[in-house]
């Protein structure tokens, strides 16, 4: 039932040599980018408009425009968090992510299951779309996601209006690396460690690396 909500519904590609849970396949529709839990809720009450949102496992998956998986280490280095350990990990061509219980199929599964926190919509698309680098409809990496017209029955809207990847990966980032010398923190009782950030994180949200501008 879940498979064929979201082939039908969606249109989303599933795995279909997988005997367990559904697996979406990454990479053709949406990448996604995975952060430990503490720091994805942090980032959600930090950044309003993203994607469709999972959780697994202690896990937040946000997705994003086909492509982003590929540009996350560039962009992460742009933003100068590059050599700093963030638990930030993301799938792209060939990758796997677990299926949600579709909230329309009401959206429960057993404690550990993934679920759904911000979910798609299908039949009007999720307003706003995928957060990209903020590249016009048609221009990703790998391919399209949505129609020209902005309404699609994948669940997103074309990439003219998305959310801004970089502003969500900068706040992710910034969360991660708090979450981890909190964590470090708690178990070094006794001894501080200033938090560091790094310079871009603290830029004026919307803007974009160079590379892109120039």
């Amino acid at each position: 039932m879940v498979r064929e909500w979201y082939e039908r519904e969606l249109g989303w590609p599933t795995d279909p040599a997988c005997k367990g849970p559904v697996q979406l396949l990454t990479g053709l529709l949406f990448d996604v980018v995975e952060v430990p839990a503490a720091a994805g809720y942090a980032t959600l009450r930090r950044v309003p408009r993203t994607g469709p949102v999972a959780v697994h496992r202690g896990k937040v998956r946000f997705l994003i425009a086909p492509g982003g998986a590929d540009e996350l280490p560039g962009l992460l280095d742009w933003l100068d968090w590059g050599g700093v350990p963030l638990e930030m990990t993301a799938l792209g061509a060939g990758g796997r992510m677990t299926a949600p219980a579709p909230v329309a199929l009401g959206g429960r599964g057993s404690r550990g299951t993934a679920a759904w926190v911000r979910p798609p919509r299908p039949g009007c698309g999720t307003r706003g779309g995928l957060p990209s680098l903020g590249l016009r409809h048609g221009e990703g990496a790998r391919g399209v996601h949505g129609l020209p017209d902005g309404t699609g029955r994948d669940g997103f809207q074309s990439d003219t209006d998305a959310p801004d990847l970089v502003r969500l990966v900068s706040v992710a980032a910034t969360e991660c690396h708090r979450a981890r010398l909190l964590h470090v923190r708690r178990k070094r009782a006794g001894r501080s460690q200033p938090l560091a950030f790094s310079y871009a994180s603290r830029t004026v949200a919307g803007t974009r690396p160079r590379s892109l501008t120039s």
